[in-house]
Formats: C-alpha cells, structure tokens, sequence
C-alpha cells in the first residue's frame, strides 16, 4: 500500500535549506521515493491552517518511508536540515 509523507516547512536560512533540498533529493529516489508536490503555491480552502510551504512525496509502503528516514544518507543531512528549517513531517497510507 503507498504512502505519502507530508511535510511542512518554514525555511529560516535559504541558502542552507536549497543545498539541502538537493541533497535529500536522491535519498528519497533510492528509497522507492517520488516528490510529487514541492514547495508550489498554496491556497488555503478550509480552516486556518496557513503552511508557508509543503511538501508532498509518494512511497511503495510506509515501510519504505521508514527505510528512507533511518538511512545514513538522510540522517547524515540532520543538522543541516535543522539549521535550515522548522519542519513537521508525517505518513498517510494511501488507498
């Protein structure tokens, strides 16, 4: 069953953050990982809930998303994420 990881982001250093997004790139694809939304324009249809940005990736399994966060290639980007961005993550099975 997939699953999709949606995370929102609040970029506090640019310049850090946009070397991140290129290093978390291919740590998502090895790990059966597609973005399918990122960073696009948002508008907000129902609630208050106001994210400045999000994004959206598509895995085979919560098992590969898992996989994914674990692995040495994304956790070796930990300080630089976190001294780039606030972010609040979570998993949705899919259908």
């Amino acid at each position: 069953m997939s699953a999709f990881v949606i995370t929102e982001v609040e970029i506090t250093n640019p310049e850090v953050y946009g070397q991140f997004v290129q290093q978390v790139t291919p740590t998502v694809e090895a790990h059966g990982g597609k973005f399918v939304a990122r960073g696009g324009a948002l508008d907000v249809i129902l609630g208050d809930w106001a994210p400045k940005r999000l994004a959206i990736m598509e895995f085979g399994s919560v098992d590969q998303v898992r996989a994914w966060l674990s692995s040495p290639e994304y956790t070796a980007l930990t300080e630089m994420r976190e001294s780039s961005a606030n972010i609040n993550m979570v998993v949705v099975e899919g259908l």
